[in-house]
């Protein structure tokens, strides 16, 4: 199956993971991690890439990259090969380091940047290790964590040179340009006493990008773009699972589809299966989020709209109904 192409956009912003091949540690001791920091620094400067975030954790990793010249791919292609010999040679092993393509999603420039800052550098206090551990405790690990650029946000680290703190720093509202790092300490760690549902939710789902509605629109539609663009001829198959239908289609489509069974849509208990398979096909065919699916089959969340389709996508006629779009939207 053919690559699907990511969207380089000059001056996009990108939260890019990459984990260890099989879930395997991709750093073993400290001179791993400061020599990847090393590599990460070096393919800043050449590839003119502004790193705002990092966060490495034992089997993977977390970016925060602004790409002025649209070259994430030049830029992590170097970073991760040149890593990958390096460690390799080091622990005299061969094969894949890293499992797969890295992530990459793009982020919109507001309060989902700030909030997502707070998601990757709280990563080190996030395992199972440290969950249950006192607030107290888990607060002075994630200020003495050292592999994480959290510490020169909250003025407890001299500056590397090479982190570029503005962008985010310029989302705290209200506060002082002397008084940042506190602020923004104390923004990151209230987010261990309460965290914020909706935002791990969207970090959940993991999606192409992180903003608001209308922007991870924008972004679906500029992939759509860039596959029509790409793809050769014999990819038509892949092309038609990209292009998306119109919501009001796929709802139609969902009616017959589901028959006399249509009827039991708003019926609370008896409507689950209709509701839940009305969900996966927006999520399929139109696109959809799950925040946006939620509104439209009458629940709560993006959570329950992934319950919801789990269980309707088991029910027996399932397959049938999905068949029966799968052949209407052939094409």
């Amino acid at each position: 199956m053919a690559r699907k192409p990511r969207a380089l956009i000059a001056g996009g912003i990108y939260h890019v993971t990459s984990r260890g091949n099989e879930r395997q540690a991709i750093f073993r001791d400290d001179r791993d991690r400061e020599r990847f920091l090393e590599y990460l620094a070096d393919s800043s400067a050449i590839y003119q890439v502004r790193i705002y975030l990092f966060c490495l954790m034992p089997n993977h990793l977390h970016l925060l990259v602004e790409t002025p010249r649209g070259n994430l791919d030049r830029f992590m292609g170097s970073l991760l090969t040149g890593y990958t010999v390096y460690f390799n040679r080091r622990h005299r092993r061969a094969g894949h380091l890293m499992q797969g393509r890295y992530g990459a999603q793009v982020v919109e420039g507001n309060d989902y940047l700030l909030k997502l800052s707070r998601y990757v550098h709280l990563n080190p206090v996030q395992v199972q290790e440290t969950k249950e551990l006192p607030l107290k405790e888990r607060v002075r690990q994630l200020r003495n964590y050292p592999w994480s650029s959290f510490r020169e946000y909250a003025g407890r680290a001299k500056p590397c040179g090479w982190l570029t703190t503005g962008p985010v720093m310029a989302m705290l509202a209200g506060a002082r340009k002397g008084g940042q790092s506190k602020a923004y300490a104390h923004f990151v760690e209230a987010g261990l006493a309460k965290t914020d549902g909706e935002f791990a939710q969207l970090m959940k789902e993991g999606g192409i990008a992180i903003g608001s509605d209308g922007f991870v629109e924008s972004v679906k539609n500029l992939h759509v773009r860039k596959a029509a663009e790409t793809l050769r001829r014999e990819d038509v198959s892949f092309r038609q699972i990209r292009i998306r239908k119109k919501v009001v289609d796929v709802e139609s489509a969902v009616r017959e589809a589901t028959g006399g069974r249509w009827a039991q849509f708003d019926d609370y208990k008896a409507g689950r299966v209709v509701r839940g398979f009305m969900a996966w096909a927006l999520r399929k065919y139109a696109g959809l989020t799950q925040r946006q699916i939620a509104d439209r089959v009458g629940v709560g969340t993006g959570s329950a709209v992934s319950h919801m389709i789990d269980a309707a996508t088991a029910a027996p006629e399932a397959e049938r109904w999905r068949q029966a779009l799968d052949s209407r939207f052939k094409g």
